[in-house]
């Protein structure tokens, strides 16, 4: 199976300066750059990122009172006999 390299977007290449002509690719758990114009050739460790703790939001906290299950009519208002 062959590697799918993609080039980047609006990179550039930080050894010849030319714009869009760098790709990418992953292979064996290193992440690889290179340049299609000239000699440039990177690749760098992939690393999983550390796990933080997820911030306490008022919608990820945990509800104070549980939601009730009661059915409750509604009540459909006359919009003439408001006033």
């Amino acid at each position: 199976m062959s590697t799918i390299k993609r080039f980047i977007a609006g990179a550039v290449c930080p050894r010849c300066g030319a714009m869009d002509r760098l790709r990418t690719w992953e292979q064996n758990e290193t992440r690889y750059r290179d340049c299609v114009s000239c000699d440039f050739f990177e690749q760098q460790a992939i690393e999983e990122p550390p796990t933080l703790a997820e911030i306490s939001t008022r919608v990820s906290a945990p509800r104070e009172t549980p939601v009730s299950d009661e059915v409750q009519p509604v009540r459909i208002l006359d919009p003439g006999k408001l006033h």
